[in-house]
């Protein structure tokens, strides 16, 4: 039996790709997203009542995984790659149905040139990610107080220490005109350490590169320190 499935928005996000997204949603809370809402869903009727939540619910399709083949096992970050488990006892997008599902805070619902946008907080969403629904997030029966959560059972913690060259702390402090708290923002990420989990972890000095809201940024590793090394607008 096949079910057809018709995304109902796509997200804005300041995460272009996938690396340096983070893996989980409410690691990176200041992050801002807009889920623009697609006809003939875009109606306020749809939408009544949605403003009285602080949370919500959001079930999306890992669209940049669609040519994956699953696999029974996966090897989390959570065990640096090292350890195998199965796919259901995972968060991986690398699932029979590339359906992800992320708790998000709702900042406001608003009218922008004749489109309908849900304005979020807090996800774990590339760029044009397709959303197939939206439910309230209900604490009396989603907030389970005495839930297991296995290996995950804490918060990632931040790995690393961030600095910035001194013409790159120029860039971001310039650049902050327009984007404020970008350093903030730009510390958050890199503190994840979004690197592979299969990376060498301890001293890689390879250069690497992300995309982030509208800028181009490269950095490498050393001794658990990252060095931003540059900022360009893309």
């Amino acid at each position: 039996m096949k079910y057809k499935l018709e995304p109902i928005g796509i997200i804005h996000s300041p995460f272009k790709e996938k690396f340096g997204t983070p893996r989980q949603p409410g690691l990176i809370k200041q992050a801002s997203f807009s889920l623009e809402i697609l006809s003939p869903y875009n109606c306020d009727e749809a939408f009544e009542g949605l403003d009285g939540f602080s949370h919500l619910w959001i079930t999306f399709i890992f669209h940049k995984n669609r040519d994956k083949v699953w696999s029974p096992k996966v090897r989390p970050p959570r065990f640096g790659g090292n350890q195998r488990i199965g796919v259901f006892a995972s968060r991986s997008p690398y699932r029979p149905n590339p359906i992800g599902l992320s708790v998000v805070e709702l900042t406001g619902i608003r009218h922008h040139q004749g489109k309908l946008f849900i304005d979020i907080k807090g996800a774990d969403l590339i760029e044009g990610t397709p959303v197939l629904d939206i439910k309230p997030y209900v604490p009396y029966a989603d907030c389970i107080t005495d839930a297991k959560a296995g290996y995950a059972s804490t918060s990632p913690a931040a790995k690393l220490i961030v600095e910035f060259s001194d013409t790159t702390m120029q860039q971001v402090r310039n650049a902050e005109a327009e984007q404020p708290e970008l350093q903030h923002f730009i510390r958050q990420v890199l503190e994840l350490d979004p690197r592979p989990a299969y990376a060498n972890k301890a001293s890689d000095k390879v250069h690497y590169g992300m995309k982030l809201l509208d800028f181009d940024i490269q950095w490498q590793v050393e001794d658990d320190v990252v060095t931003v090394l540059s900022l360009d607008k893309s």
